[in-house]
């Protein structure tokens, strides 16, 4: 399985990618939307997990435009953010996220999310 992560901190991205990859992922990386988009004309992932708080375009913006596309539409989206609060999360849920996860990551809550929406699609 191929998962995207669209994080702009490096050190955040890092630790993801690397406890992802011991986990047997395939994971790439980009830093924003421009990089986002540039990434997905080669490569189509199986999921994304992307940061709310990106440079340039936020997160929802990012994911109301992957939603929109017939290619990327299907992709499932985990929304990643230090917001916890319940508005943030249906914020999330209404620009096209499928699902929601909070920092500090919870390793094995993001692991199921990512079983459920593989087993969804």
């Amino acid at each position: 399985m191929i998962i995207l992560i669209v994080e702009d901190d490096a050190l955040s991205l890092d630790m993801l990618s690397r406890r992802l990859q011991r986990k047997g992922f395939t994971v790439l990386s980009a830093s924003d939307g421009s990089s986002l988009f540039k990434l997905l004309e080669n490569t189509l992932p199986d999921l994304i997990i992307m940061d709310i708080g990106l440079p340039e375009e936020d997160g929802h913006q990012l994911a109301t435009r992957l939603k929109a596309k017939p290619e990327t539409r299907q992709i499932p989206l985990i929304a990643l953010t230090a917001h916890a609060m319940i508005e943030a999360r249906e914020m999330a849920l209404q620009s096209g996220f499928d699902e929601y996860e909070t920092k500090p990551v919870d390793f094995p809550a993001l692991l199921a999310k990512i079983e459920l929406l593989r087993v969804k699609t």
